[in-house]
């Protein structure tokens, strides 16, 4: 008579993978929790300039150093409250940074199009030129580009600096757009082709639409890009009256070498509020992605 053997219970393979189980789980908690302090320090890091210029702002005797106020006073803002120390310059700023943007975003629409939708033979090298002008430094071309603007009689002009600041942007803006349209179907461009519509019209009306996202995302670059320039207009632009707040900064300083922390860091506020406006205005853009997933069929 034959007795039934029970099979054993492989508890080693259990127990081994239940310890791998953990060990993986210490691992991913341990990456967490270095990654959590690293962003924190990073954060850190960006909060204490704004928490400088916060705090002088409100401090009439304002140095480097991160002190609370001994007495909260708004001394600083009424002494920049004027049309030569602030309002001016800001509005030299929006009109020459705004102006050079629409010229800029205009430009790279219209010049990624073809580049992004037909092929030729000037195409890689065309685009190489681009990449290569992105990386190209702005002081490098300034002593002829001065040069040429005395020659054609546009120093202190505001339209010369407009062109020439938007023309500066521009190979970045183009790259940037390109890869944003190459990601349209040019399926529905062509639907509407079928439609009736012309070039430009589906341009503006199919291919803007679905990369609004993107788009605001290059106008945004672009725009902060141009308010922070201080090389350009200073080379460019001579009579007080024309001057943008990027350069007016200089002011704060005296021939001595002091310079008024506490009326700077309160023009830095003012400095900073068009970027932030601009940045909530387009941002709603920002969160709707690609329109177009699933409108062409497989």
């Amino acid at each position: 008579m034959s007795t039934a053997t029970t099979p054993e219970t492989p508890t080693t393979n259990t127990s081994s993978s239940t310890t791998l189980r953990s060990h993986r789980g210490g691992r991913a908690s341990g990456a967490a929790l270095a990654s959590t302090i690293a962003m924190l320090v990073i954060g850190l890091s960006f909060l204490i300039p704004l928490l400088w210029v916060v705090l002088a702002s409100f401090d009439t005797e304002a140095s480097l150093a991160i002190s609370w106020p001994t007495s909260w006073s708004l001394g600083n803002f009424q002494a920049i409250w004027n049309a030569e120390t602030t309002f001016r310059p800001l509005l030299n700023s929006l009109i020459l940074c705004g102006g050079a943007t629409l010229v800029t975003m205009s430009a790279a629409i219209l010049c990624a199009y073809p580049m992004s939708r037909y092929r030729f033979r000037a195409k890689r090298p065309l685009l190489l030129t681009i990449i290569f002008s992105t990386g190209l430094p702005i002081t490098a071309i300034m002593i002829p580009v001065y040069s040429l603007f005395v020659q054609v009689n546009l120093i202190d002009s505001m339209p010369g600096a407009i062109l020439f600041l938007g023309a500066s942007s521009l190979p970045y803006a183009i790259f940037l757009t390109k890869g944003l349209m190459d990601g349209v179907p040019v399926e529905i461009e062509e639907s509407a082709w079928t439609e009736g519509a012309g070039v430009l019209r589906a341009l503006w009306s199919v291919v803007i639409p679905l990369m609004r996202s993107g788009l605001a995302v290059a106008t945004i670059f672009t725009f902060v890009s141009m308010w922070g320039n201080f090389f350009v207009p200073f080379m460019l632009l001579l009579s007080p009256e024309n001057l943008p707040a990027a350069v007016t900064l200089y002011t704060f300083s005296s021939q001595y070498g002091q310079v008024a922390y506490g009326q700077l860091a309160a023009f830095s506020i003012f400095y900073s509020i068009p970027v932030v406006a601009l940045y909530l205005f387009l941002g709603r853009s920002l969160g709707q992605g690609f329109a177009a997933a699933g409108g062409v069929k497989g």
